[in-house]
């Protein structure tokens, strides 16, 4: 059912496109390069449910406690290591941490993401030590280098081993040099940001983004790059060190999409990413935001009720509104929801009104895991794998997953049988949805302007190959007998990528990118999701 979908998508439409180049405003459209959607890019830009894998490669006391000597001296990663360096040497350390590496996050874990979270993704920890001893040199973890040698295979297993389960992963570089934050989860206990002004730090933290992408950029299941996570508000400098990355990367791999910490301040990183993801930017990386959500730690959410904070949940990732369509003249902005939970602080749940505490956190979770599945492009929970799984509570996914506070995108739960249905159901309403979404174009625009000589012909083309993307993205899990289907997340990206490649950039690309959003639009409604 979906080789004739595609079939029908090579054969009909790539010919118009690539015969209809003249425009009668002077110019020539570009040659299409538009082709169905590949896996690769499925994984890239569908919406990403999941969560963070957890302490696995990033070592953090609260989640892993057990990775620590008994006479550790701090509660990071360097600390961990050099505790067990210390008693045991440099051999039985290396073996302790790649047990760890390898067996932390079981199959049968991955297997509970896939079947019963129904994830599509996750959001993987790693610091710059866990790319190898040449990344350690001359660092507080050269010392004990060598027992990150085989760190970085093990990273790549990881990531092989979730995408054998349709589960895609987002590699998040969380440890640079010095730190982009004053965290232990930077991998070290020094309590300073110290990365954005030292120079050498950050020449070091570019060579290991650009060595990350390289490494990846034929690897199957990744989603994409994070090059920072959770950087220091106001960090000095940060925005230029983000150009020069996404310039150094660009020469690696321009496909890659890249996420960027929004440092505490969202609507900054909306315009900025707007600006850098534009159509006269193309070949250069697709760049998401990153943003963090939480409501357990300020101390003005402390003196909030658990219903009031829930009501908030609605008000987060504002500045995304109005940000959407015309990418051809505004630029493109997608964001993910990177971390989240479904904590609030004691003092909050003391405020609760008699109401149960599961109720609250029922309904937290729901709200959260709604709002952003309409809003932002992805979400995952911190997070899923930590020592006191029994006990996690409102850290847990797993214990979040159980009590139905986290609900999952309706598609992602759907059966192969039910997706194919789905997709002849839709294929059955095609032609009538094209043909009153074109009808309705034309008298539109035609009654708001009679004078413009309109080309609505590109329309109706952006209309098919969108229903096709849309279509093509449903489907593609159950080619390989992967339940669910998967739904266009990064949608502004994908966009401005189909604007690009169709060569339409000119006075009508407008018409275009209006038809190829109406045409996902019309696969989503034909197929009810």
């Amino acid at each position: 059912m979906l080789a004739k979908a595609k079939s029908a998508f090579e054969h009909t439409f790539h010919p118009r496109l690539k015969d209809q180049v003249a425009t009668h405003d002077g110019t020539h459209d570009a040659p299409s390069t538009i082709k169905p959607p590949t896996p690769t890019e499925v994984v890239r830009y569908r919406y990403h449910h999941g969560t963070n894998l957890g302490s696995i490669f990033v070592q953090e006391m609260w989640l892993t406690g057990s990775m620590f000597a008994p006479d550790s001296t701090g509660i990071s990663e360097l600390a961990a290591v050099q505790g067990w360096v210390k008693s045991e040497g440099i051999e039985k350390t290396r073996a302790r941490f790649e047990q760890h590496w390898q067996e932390y996050v079981s199959d049968a874990d991955l297997d509970w993401l896939r079947d019963v979270a129904h994830c599509n993704g996750v959001r993987l920890p790693i610091g710059y030590f866990t790319l190898g001893p040449d990344f350690c040199r001359d660092t507080p973890f050269g010392a004990v280098g060598d027992v990150y040698k085989n760190a970085w295979s093990a990273v790549k297993a990881l990531v092989k081993r979730c995408h054998d389960r349709g589960i895609g992963v987002l590699v998040d570089l969380h440890g640079l040099p010095s730190g982009a934050n004053g965290g232990d989860h930077s991998g070290t206990d020094s309590g300073a940001a110290q990365l954005w002004t030292s120079q050498p730090d950050k020449s070091l933290a570019t060579r290991c983004v650009c060595y990350i992408v390289h490494e990846l950029r034929c690897v199957d299941g990744i989603l994409g790059v994070q090059i920072v996570n959770e950087a220091e508000a106001n960090a000095s400098g940060m925005y230029e060190w983000y150009s020069s990355v996404l310039a150094e990367v660009s020469k690696v791999d321009s496909t890659m999409p890249i996420y960027i910490s929004d440092a505490w301040n969202f609507g900054q990183a909306v315009t900025w990413v707007q600006q850098k993801n534009r159509v006269q930017e193309y070949r250069k990386n697709p760049v998401v935001i990153d943003a963090h959500l939480y409501w357990c730690f300020s101390d003005d959410d402390k003196r909030k009720t658990p219903q009031q904070i829930t009501a908030e949940v609605g008000t987060r990732l504002m500045e995304l509104n109005g940000k959407s369509w015309s990418v051809l003249d505004r630029g493109a902005v997608n964001a993910v929801v990177g971390e989240y939970s479904c904590v609030l602080a004691d003092e909050s749940w003391s405020q609760s009104g008699g109401v149960s505490k599961d109720e609250l956190v029922q309904k937290f979770g729901i709200a959260q895991s709604t709002y952003y599945q309409r809003n932002a492009a992805g979400s995952f929970f911190w997070t899923y794998r930590m020592d006191w799984m029994d006990y996690s509570g409102e850290w847990g996914f797993k214990q979040m997953n159980i009590q139905q506070a986290i609900k999952p995108p309706i598609s992602l739960t759907f059966s192969v049988v039910e997706v194919q249905s789905r997709i002849a159901k839709a294929q059955g309403q095609r032609d009538d949805r094209r043909g009153q979404a074109y009808a309705s174009h034309c008298q539109y625009w035609d009654a708001n302007d009679p004078s413009d000589k309109y080309e609505h012909w590109r329309f109706q083309l952006g209309w098919d190959i969108g229903f096709s993307d849309a279509m093509s993205f449903f489907g593609m899990r159950s080619q390989c007998n992967l339940q669910g289907g998967d739904k266009i997340g990064l949608l502004e990206l994908w966009t401005l990528k189909r604007l690009e490649e169709s060569g339409q950039v000119g006075q009508y690309g407008w018409e275009f990118e209006t038809g190829l959003r109406q045409g996902i639009t019309g696969f989503v409604e034909a197929a009810g999701v």
